[in-house]
């Protein structure tokens, strides 16, 4: 997990910031003596595999992306939805049938409490919010890479992403 995500604990001096959570996986790497490893990354997550990879490309042999934030967008309904929630389970459910899943079916009752009881957690919603507080343009525009620097990229790299997603567009 990454500071502000997770289980991960945020130090008190944490600051939220691309820079941060890219020394934060870089430091996990070495610590871990792990020079070279494959990423995978979802939505947010794929914006930091993305960074890491531009900024240290010797250290990544293949990337898997899903959903993931890469070049420059307007913010979407879905995503400030998403950065704007406020806990309670009906808008978990919403935003888990309404702008996560394309078949809302699929999506059960206990799927919606078992991730509104992860949003509640000690300190969870406290840290989320010091994320993306509005206006939460600037850090979509944190997250985007320049377009030059993702073309520029010769790692192998399987992209999956939804042609109707509601937060990040295609």
């Amino acid at each position: 997990d990454l500071a502000g995500f997770g289980y991960s604990q945020v130090p008190d001096d944490w600051e939220f910031s691309t820079q941060t959570w890219l020394q934060q996986i870089v430091d996990l790497l070495d610590e871990l003596g792990l020079e070279k490893v494959s990423v995978v990354g979802n939505s947010f997550g794929g914006s930091m595999a993305l960074a890491l990879a531009i900024a240290h490309p010797e250290r990544v042999d293949r990337i898997v992306l899903m959903g993931s934030v890469g070049v420059p967008f307007e913010i979407t309904e879905g995503l400030d939805a998403v950065w704007g929630y406020e806990p309670s389970v009906e808008t978990m459910g919403h935003l888990i049938r309404d702008v996560f899943a394309y078949d809302p079916s699929f999506v059960s009752d206990d799927l919606v409490q078992l991730r509104y009881e992860a949003s509640v957690r000690p300190g969870a919603q406290e840290s989320f919010a010091a994320m993306f507080p509005a206006p939460r343009q600037r850090w979509v525009d944190a997250m985007a890479h320049d377009e030059k620097d993702i073309r520029a990229l010769k790692q192998k790299t399987l992209l999956i992403h939804g042609r109707d997603d509601k937060v990040i567009p295609l």
